[in-house]
C-alpha cells in the first residue's frame, strides 16, 4: 500500500486550500511551483515514525489517523484528520526526523511541498516564511497536546 501519483481527477490547487488562504498571492504562486499531488490508498504511510521529515502534506480529500507506537502497547492514533488539515511539521526543526506515523485511513489526494526547497524559500523570504511558520504554530500546539492527552489516558488505565 503505497502513495500512487494523481489521478485523473482534477487537478488540485495550492490555492484552494484552506492553509494558505489570505497568503501574499505571489509566495502562495511560488509554494506551487513546488507542489506535487499524490493519491494514498487506504492504509498508506504518507509520513513515518523516524524517517527524514522530507515532505509537507496539505489534505484535500480523505482522512488520515496521526499515530504513535509505545513500547508494549498497541498503536495509538492521537488525531485524525481530513480535507483542509495539513500534515507534517518535523521538517521545520533539525535533525528533520518525523516524530509521527500518518497513515491514511480512507483513500486521500494531498499536494506535498518538499522540504528542503520550502524551507529554501521561507529563508530567502523571512517575512512571507514567519507568516508561514505563524501558521503552523498552532497545528504543531495541537498535535503536542493531543498526544499528550492520548499518553495521560494510556497511562492512567
Amino acid at each position: 500500500m503505497t502513495a500512487t501519483p494523481a489521478s485523473s481527477e482534477s487537478p488540485l490547487r495550492l490555492a484552494d486550500h484552506p492553509f494558505v488562504w489570505g497568503m501574499d498571492p505571489e509566495f502562495v504562486a511560488r509554494l506551487s511551483s513546488i507542489a506535487f499531488e499524490r493519491s494514498f490508498e487506504s492504509g498508506a504511510l504518507l509520513v513515518r515514525e523516524g524517517d527524514p521529515a522530507e515532505e509537507f502534506w496539505l489534505l484535500f480529500s480523505g482522512k488520515v489517523a496521526m499515530e504513535i507506537v509505545l513500547p508494549g502497547r498497541p498503536r495509538t492514533t492521537i488525531q485524525t484528520l481530513g480535507s483542509g488539515d495539513i500534515v507534517g511539521w518535523s521538517w521545520l526543526i533539525e535533525p528533520f526526523v518525523s516524530r509521527f506515523d500518518a497513515r491514511a485511513v480512507k483513500p486521500t489526494r494531498a499536494l506535498g511541498l518538499r522540504a528542503s526547497r520550502l524551507r529554501s524559500l521561507m529563508d530567502a523570504d523571512p517575512a512571507r516564511g514567519y507568516h508561514l511558520l505563524r501558521r503552523l504554530l498552532p497545528v504543531i500546539a495541537e498535535r503536542l497536546e493531543n498526544t499528550q492527552l492520548q499518553l495521560l489516558d494510556l497511562h492512567g488505565r
